[in-house]
């Protein structure tokens, strides 16, 4: 990897910022690819003097797609949506973006792809998240046979969207809903997703392999809630919210955010879909030990770091494991 040119699609994002890191620490030469240039300066430092490089690409122009991997030697994929919002659809940037990704990595004589998806991308879903997942790596796998994909659970750490988004809703709500209180998660530490991208690029036993990645442990969604409500030291009622209320309300939500400034939705219908499926490593897939990742950091060992922004006294309140 030493020396070498590895384009970072969303390589501004929450992940891309470790795997940008951990690259960098290899070696490698980094052009991370993203939509605002201006946005990802703080990616610089990450790295030595001139060895991270900010491109402007927006993967639904194929122009821009093909002008950032001319002259890579290897390209890595990690954009994604959690919520579709205006023209960000998950067919055009998850599905299609990933198809002009991989065909133009292909047409550049790149053959080192490394796609990251998710766990439950399924092409007979019902959610159009994991559908588009599921297209996104039949293209990729298309145009380049070899490319490696890598598919996370929930993936945690200091600027996650799942642990920092219902700690703020336990600082300001007086009660959580709970949607799919027994729906099975395994938490996967982003420094070691970043590792098992770099891994990942290394390693020619993973071509053309998928490896689904997954924490220590598994956890239900009660029990994740009643974590973030024991580490934000907040006495909040979980309030269960069956799948038949949930799914319109999530549609609602997505009508009402549609308005211009809002942002993104509090929850879909199509979050809901998820929901009613457990997201945890297959008992027969190849996994981060298979790419060289092994003692894992836990959620217990890490999520205690950020969540204490959301106790009624900051960081002057102790935590219950902090005695």
């Amino acid at each position: 990897m030493q020396g070498e040119v590895i384009v970072v699609f969303g390589g501004s994002g929450f992940i891309g910022k470790h795997v940008v890191r951990a690259l960098a620490k290899r070696g490698a030469r980094v052009r991370a690819a993203v939509r605002r240039p201006h946005l990802a300066h703080h990616l610089r430092p990450l790295g030595d003097v001139g060895q991270i490089q900010v491109v402007q690409a927006n993967v639904r122009s194929e122009e821009m797609v093909a002008r950032a991997v001319d002259g890579a030697d290897v390209v890595i994929n990690l954009v994604g949506l959690l919520s579709e919002t205006g023209s960000q659809t998950f067919a055009d940037v998850q599905a299609e973006g990933a198809r002009r990704i991989a065909e133009a990595a292909a047409a550049a004589g790149v053959d080192r792809v490394v796609h990251v998806s998710a766990i439950g991308a399924d092409l007979r879903s019902k959610s159009k998240y994991a559908r588009a997942k599921a297209e996104a790596e039949a293209a990729v796998r298309k145009a380049v046979p070899g490319a490696v994909i890598l598919r996370p659970s929930i993936v945690f750490g200091p600027e996650d969207g799942f642990f920092n988004r219902f700690g703020e809703m336990a600082s300001l709500a007086p009660a959580l809903p709970l949607i799919g209180a027994a729906t099975k998660f395994q938490p996967v530490f982003v420094g070691d997703v970043a590792e098992a991208v770099a891994n990942a690029v290394d390693r020619a036993d993973a071509r053309g392999r998928t490896y689904e990645l997954g924490g220590p442990r598994v956890y239900t969604m009660k029990q994740l809630l009643r974590y973030i409500l024991q580490e934000t030291q907040r006495s909040r009622a979980l309030v269960p919210l069956p799948f038949f209320i949930a799914e319109p309300l999530g549609a609602v939500l997505s009508l009402i955010f549609k308005i211009p400034l809002l942002g993104a939705p509090p929850l879909t219908a199509d979050q809901v879909v998820l929901l009613k499926r457990d997201n945890v490593v297959a008992t027969d897939a190849l996994t981060l030990k298979d790419l060289g990742v092994t003692d894992l950091e836990t959620v217990e060992a890490i999520a205690p770091s950020y969540l204490w922004r959301f106790r009624p006294y900051g960081q002057f309140q102790q935590g219950p494991q902090s005695s």
